[in-house]
């Protein structure tokens, strides 16, 4: 968590600087190196600092080139308005099919790997890491470039969008034991070669997701309406009559 609360920081300070103009549309962000310099941090933390801002519109990486700035004032299409449970949706959608053509091209290493995933989150050790790579090894077993970067992009979003991630932790810190059998059974299709079976277990994996996110949204609700049902309750009181 350390770690993201830095690049976090990081982000919204350059963000900062570009809403104020300091950076103005069609400027070029200083190097990567001068960047690690001035925040005090490595250049992977820049970097991952860089790719959220991508993620939000701010910026644009022109590969030899540079960073630049983008204009956003007429910008209708922020990703700030996406939330989880669009993500959610297009990654079940998308990793549905994903998974049922993986089952038919995945071969014995990208088996090992995938179980190699399986055990990190069994023992605990870094599970969103093992998480994402799970997923990743799928999408790219597919030999598809255009449903690799489909599920790369979509889990960017996930990844690197502050509500999306406040979301996420919600339900996946106290989950693990479920992805984890959800994981084994989307391993068992693939190990078998049955994407019937391969599409269905991770449609289930997301479906359970959705309705988990549903019921963490519900308690943020209820306990929002407590909570100005409370400062209604001390606004109204007679305190007279509390005596």
């Amino acid at each position: 968590m350390s770690n993201r609360r830095l690049f976090w920081r990081i982000v919204e300070n350059i963000e900062a600087s570009i809403d104020s103009g300091h950076y103005s549309a069609g400027s070029r962000l200083p190097p990567e190196r001068e960047l690690a310099e001035t925040f005090d941090v490595s250049r992977p933390t820049i970097r991952e600092a860089i790719i959220a801002l991508e993620v939000r519109g701010k910026i644009e990486v022109k590969t030899g080139s540079g960073v630049y700035v983008l204009d956003t004032g007429n910008n209708t299409n922020s990703n700030e308005v996406i939330n989880a449970f669009e993500v959610t949706q297009a990654r079940a959608l998308i990793e549905g099919e994903v998974a049922a053509i993986a089952a038919t091209t995945i071969n014995k290493d990208e088996l090992k790997q995938l179980n190699a995933t399986l055990i990190a989150m069994e023992k605990g050790k870094d599970i969103e890491a093992a998480d994402e790579e799970f997923h990743k090894i799928i999408a790219n077993s597919t030999r598809n470039a255009a449903m690799i970067l489909s599920v790369e992009n979509l889990w960017r979003l996930r990844s690197l969008t502050p509500e999306i991630i406040d979301d996420y932790d919600s339900v996946c810190s106290s989950d693990n034991t479920k992805t984890l059998a959800e994981h084994k059974a989307i391993y068992t299709a693939l190990e078998s070669g049955n994407a019937t079976e391969a599409r269905h277990a991770m449609h289930g994996h997301f479906n359970r997701l959705i309705n988990s996110l549903f019921d963490v949204v519900e308690t943020k609700a209820l306990e929002e309406i407590k909570r100005k049902n409370s400062e209604k309750r001390d606004l109204y009181s007679i305190p007279s009559l509390n005596k």
